[in-house]
């Protein structure tokens, strides 16, 4: 950790002694947490996510509460069953709890799946505004992370989340 901001701190003081020689050169910075967090895609992506969870999830929850419901068969009824009905009733149980894991499994793994699919559809966006914003405002760096102080006036965060809100809106 130490190394890493020690690293920092020298390129930006490399980078700042070169602005002081030749100020013709524009540094700005970025925070893409706050710009990723603040851009109506990401509330997009994260809505539909949470649209396919619930689906999910209901599915998943229909199936326990069978579960349940036949175990409380067999609790209530066991007593009046057979041994094979029983024997038949609990492997019942036991296959679709066995299914039920494996779904939860899958859904776990798909869940992660598509949250990194759209966690780096997203970060490319924001990347590819950034680089947009720093072109037309004549950037020559745009930093982001490990700084330990900036001037707001260097931050384009704002004009970067205002950018992504039009493209937002055009779509």
């Amino acid at each position: 950790m130490r190394l890493a901001v020690l690293w920092s701190s020298t390129v930006l003081l490399i980078l700042l002694s070169g602005v002081v020689l030749a100020s013709d050169y524009r540094i700005a910075v970025v925070d893409p947490n706050t710009v990723v967090e603040e851009s109506p895609q990401y509330e997009a992506a994260r809505a539909a996510l949470q649209r396919e969870v619930e689906d999910r999830e209901s599915i998943l929850r229909e199936q326990q509460e069978q579960i349940t419901a036949l175990q409380g068969r067999l609790e209530r009824e066991g007593a009046l069953m057979s041994e094979s009905e029983i024997q038949r009733l609990q492997n019942d149980i036991r296959n679709r709890t066995r299914k039920l894991k494996y779904a939860r499994d899958e859904f776990q793994e798909d869940f992660a799946l598509r949250q990194n699919e759209l966690r780096t559809k997203l970060a490319l966006q924001v990347r590819e505004v950034i680089v947009e914003v720093a072109k037309e405002e004549k950037i020559d760096l745009v930093i982001s992370e490990g700084l330990v102080y900036f001037s707001p006036r260097i931050d384009i965060s704002a004009q970067v989340i205002e950018r992504l809100k039009q493209e937002f809106v055009e779509k």
